[in-house]
């Protein structure tokens, strides 16, 4: 895996196809396609990720549900007016995809869990990180992190921290800058209204491993003449 360490959004997936893929958008004449990667876990959980993917890169690939595949590319935000309500959409976009043999994805599953799931991200804290403990004691902190994008658009993605990781979260003022490696996890949650009805949703995330504040440079002095 080559990961070009100046970008400050990149990710690689490795997974199973498990949905057709479904129609998204056009941009410039570009149609763009969304379908479902099934990416397992060390403890046997899968997180299902969406990946939103343009038609040129399916011109010698066929998404064929159960078919391992290789995904590079980013974890992206977009606003979806619904209901009267804005919501918050997440997706990895597809920068490059290849299909990974069986017996190959397996070797990368046996060695290393970041080789199946790795996000890198690189940008600034823009809410308040959350912290709070489980009823077992486990100390958890949800963290909003902005992430740059060119023509001056933002990426807003909801971030986890565990153990020391969320305790060092409480003292991060908003804007700083971090850098964060993870991965991206799906989980489901029961959304309750205020009628009582209750509905079954999905959350996208990432789940961190490590993360370090990104130390700005001092410029030096000039002379003053």
């Amino acid at each position: 895996m080559v990961t070009n360490l100046l970008e400050n959004n990149h990710l690689v997936l490795v997974g199973k196809v498990t949905s057709d893929k479904t129609y998204s958008h056009e941009i410039y004449g570009e149609k763009f396609y969304i379908f479902n990667l099934e990416v397992p876990r060390l403890s046997k959980v899968v997180d299902v990720i969406p990946i939103t993917v343009s038609e040129r890169l399916l011109t010698n690939l066929d998404l064929e549900i159960g078919k391992t595949l290789k995904v590079e590319g980013q974890f992206r935000s977009y606003n979806s007016y619904q209901n009267e309500k804005n919501k918050l959409i997440l997706t990895v976009f597809a920068k490059d995809i290849v299909e990974v043999e069986e017996n190959e994805s397996n070797e990368e599953e046996k060695n290393e869990e970041e080789l199946t799931n790795l996000v890198i991200l690189s940008g600034y804290i823009c809410k308040k990180p959350i912290y709070r403990q489980t009823p077992f004691g486990r100390e958890i902190a949800d963290i909003l992190l902005a992430v740059n994008r060119a023509y001056n658009k933002s990426d807003y993605i909801p971030c986890v921290a565990w153990g020391r990781n969320a305790r060092f979260c409480q003292n991060i003022e908003v804007g700083t800058e971090v850098k964060i490696v993870g991965r991206v996890q799906s989980r489901q949650y029961e959304k309750k209204f205020e009628n009582g009805e209750s509905e079954t949703r999905v959350a996208y995330e990432v789940s961190i491993a490590s993360m370090e504040i990104v130390e700005k440079e001092e410029k030096p002095e000039e002379d003053v003449v």
